[in-house]
């Protein structure tokens, strides 16, 4: 499959390598196709690098791996046509800094990143997926003990589909990836971010994850 992963950062490398290693065409979209530390980076690693454009419009899959402060204006340069129809997996969370460490969020409680995508490219096929983790962890679930999950959130079924298929690919089994419904479940996961914050610094490092625990009420 051709896919897009949009954005250099450590997300983007960590998605686009492993994806690329699954034996998939990849092209990281960058805002210039000659940025000389991606450029390095994509050549070691057997992935193509271009615009954000062009990357998008060459893809048959595109993941947001962009900071969430800048998600929109980067999507916006790629354009509607580009996306159209396309499952568009997005990982991003609106994080910001402004006020320094911890970040607050720039869009939250009745409203999400994820749900602003899918509004402003109606005709794009938004996922939530992805966001609760760090960027080792996404791609390799094994490097923590135990059953631990993962969240998706979007309005079209098939594109969840094939979603969970490609997180197979990092080794998630489909019985560790959980459905929360349609597209404004992505407020839940991206709220979830504080506490994910919390609890790194509590934990001292990101390498950690949630599960789940289910039981008959007594």
């Amino acid at each position: 499959m051709n896919i897009a992963v949009l954005g250099t950062g450590n997300v983007g490398k960590a998605l686009a390598g492993a994806l690329a290693a699954a034996g998939h065409v990849v092209t990281m979209g960058s805002r210039t196709a000659d940025n000389e530390a991606a450029l390095a980076w994509t050549t070691d690693n057997g992935v193509l690098l271009a615009t954000f454009a062009d990357a998008a419009s060459a893809s048959d899959l595109v993941i947001n791996a962009t900071g969430g402060g800048v998600s929109l204006a980067v999507l916006n340069s790629v354009g509607e046509q580009a996306l159209a129809g396309k499952v568009l997996i997005d990982v991003a969370n609106p994080l910001d800094f402004s006020n320094g460490f911890p970040p607050t969020l720039s869009v939250c409680n009745d409203d999400s990143l994820g749900e602003q995508i899918q509004r402003e490219f109606p005709s794009a096929r938004v996922v939530k997926a992805l966001n609760t983790l760090n960027c080792e962890l996404m791609v390799n679930p094994s490097g923590l003990p135990g059953d631990h999950v993962l969240f998706i959130a979007g309005n079209d079924a098939d594109a969840k589909s094939k979603t969970i298929a490609l997180l197979w690919e990092f080794g998630w089994p489909a019985e560790r990836v959980l459905d929360l419904g349609d597209i404004s479940a992505a407020r839940a996961t991206e709220m979830y971010l504080p506490l994910w914050l919390r609890l790194m610094q509590t934990v001292g490092n990101a390498n950690f994850n949630i599960n789940v625990v289910t039981g008959n009420t007594p």
